[in-house]
């Protein structure tokens, strides 16, 4: 008993750093932004309390309603793409040898600044120079459009960026779960006479589907909180074309000092992100399905 409480209490110590900067970093910040949300201020004065105001404002926001349209419009390009793209890559990944290189060099993108990355996508699909426009009329004589500068192109060409910054990861992941797949199914398939195409629908997708699941909550969280690429290729422009929900509550708090209703923005967010994650949820029961 002795021995067990030394132990327990050895884990708290290595945890409790975690422990402390969870609660300074993360979990207090959090309740200040729900506590804020109900206030007026600046970020300098005194505050004060205004009930529901700031939410009221906000459903009443044109900036917003179209930074939320922007949101969803860029989260179906993006995580569809997203997620079947890193499927296929780990699908023929998992079949060729040397599989750690290939790995290595498909996660690189998942660590790279994504600051730096999008600086360079900035010079990629610059309409003048840029080598992407350059290909299109040197090679299929199509004059390309200017992505950035275009509004119907703007977020689309961001979504071209964080689907080549999030393959690896999904690579990754879909990796991890295939890996997982007994090759037992695939022994007594091969002997029923079930071709690959058969087996891949009827076998690997069916057991990776928990992994798919996981990876679409992660995907649709991270594509409504997308702010470093729109900040450095768009700063929300053309116009309003581009402004996203992070960007709208940083403009609120940054530009406007208007923290009260940044809060108030933020914690729409959040409600849309806890909402989605639920009906998911609730939808997987339908789709998931767990070994055994």
């Amino acid at each position: 008993m002795n021995k067990r409480r030394s132990d327990a209490l050895w884990g708290y110590v290595f945890i409790f750093p975690q422990l402390i900067g969870m609660l300074c970093f993360s979990l207090l910040p959090l309740i200040f932004v729900f506590v804020l949300s109900s206030m007026k201020w600046d970020g300098f004065g005194a505050r004060s309390f205004i009930g529901l105001d700031n939410f009221v404002y906000m459903l009443h926001d044109k900036d917003l309603h179209v930074a939320l349209k922007n949101t969803l419009w860029y989260s179906l390009l993006s995580v569809p793409s997203s997620i079947v793209i890193g499927l296929l890559v780990a699908l023929a990944l998992n079949r060729v040898a040397g599989k750690t290189v290939y790995r290595v060099i498909y996660f690189m993108p998942t660590v790279t600044g994504t600051v730096a990355v999008a600086i360079v996508f900035m010079w990629l699909l610059n309409p003048d120079f840029g080598i992407v426009n350059t290909y299109l009329k040197q090679l299929f004589g199509i004059a390309g459009p200017r992505w950035l500068t275009d509004p119907n192109y703007v977020i689309p060409s961001v979504s071209i960026l964080s689907v080549w910054l999030g393959i690896g990861f999904n690579m990754v992941i879909f990796l991890a779960g295939l890996q997982g797949i007994s090759k037992s199914y695939y022994e007594a398939a091969e002997i029923d006479g079930a071709n690959r195409m058969q087996q891949l629908w009827n076998i690997t997708l069916p057991l990776l589907s928990p992994t798919t699941f996981f990876i679409t909550i992660i995907a649709i969280i991270n594509s409504f909180k997308v702010f470093d690429q729109i900040l450095v290729m768009t700063g929300g422009g053309p116009g309003n074309a581009s402004r996203v929900l992070v960007f709208h509550i940083y403009d609120y708090a940054f530009q406007d000092f208007a923290f009260g209703k940044s809060s108030a923005a933020a914690v729409l967010m959040f409600l849309i992100i806890l909402l989605l994650t639920l009906i998911q949820m609730r939808i997987s029961r339908r789709w998931v399905h767990y070994e055994g």
